[in-house]
């Protein structure tokens, strides 16, 4: 018996959704058009295609993107079952102010500390080393002012964390709460000390940041 079968082709959407399985980070979109010998258009029109496709009910793979990098991702509606299999049931769930610190970056990015500190009236640094250490955030540079502060911003991690498929499924930004402080979301001491650096009033004030709500989907 013959082992040679007519099996067709594979579209260039399978060959990236291929790619992407086996790959264990977020990877960018030229990477992706240097390994398939296309053009990095050619790889952008499969990946609308494999988003179209898992945004599809019933699909437990979603595509995840950051900036110019992506990665297939399991659906949030499978996260609990994922970390039962895995045994990730007892990870340390975030703090109040590290939820209520990431979404001022979330929405705002790339924020700088004394513009964070601006917003939720208490001194950040321990909570920003925090979510640094745990690669939700990270340094993307700094401002062209006085003392040159650090900027962040968000990371593919954070993605995956809350089930995200892109920046853009960020829930709306509340514009009636234009001006106001973030509203406090609980009494964690995580990091509740007064402030101890100057804060740059020049900076604008950002909008109050929601709520995020953890998906912890691998």
């Amino acid at each position: 018996m013959s082992d040679d079968y007519n099996t067709p082709p594979l579209t260039l959407a399978a060959l990236v959704e291929s790619l992407l399985f086996v790959a264990d980070e977020p990877v960018p979109v030229a990477q992706l058009a240097t390994a398939l010998n296309v053009t990095p258009r050619e790889v952008e029109s499969a990946l609308v295609e494999l988003a179209q496709a898992g945004n599809a009910p019933g699909r437990g793979l979603r595509l995840q993107r950051a900036k110019d990098r992506v990665q297939l991702t399991t659906a949030p509606a499978a996260a609990d079952h994922v970390e039962r299999f895995l045994g990730l049931e007892s990870i340390q769930r975030l703090s109040h102010p590290a939820l209520e610190t990431l979404a001022i970056v979330a929405y705002q990015q790339p924020v700088t500390r004394p513009h964070i500190e601006a917003v939720r009236g208490v001194n950040c640094d321990g909570v920003i080393k925090s979510l640094l250490s745990k690669g939700l955030i990270e340094e993307s540079g700094r401002t062209e002012g006085p003392g040159r502060p650090i900027l962040y911003c968000t990371t593919p991690a954070f993605l995956q964390h809350f089930g995200l498929s892109s920046l853009a499924d960020l829930p709306q930004l509340n514009l009636d709460a234009k001006g106001e402080s973030a509203p406090p979301l609980g009494g964690d001491t995580e990091d509740s000390a007064p402030a101890e650096s100057p804060i740059d009033a020049s900076e604008p004030e950002p909008p109050a940041a929601p709520t995020l709500e953890e998906s912890h989907a691998p």
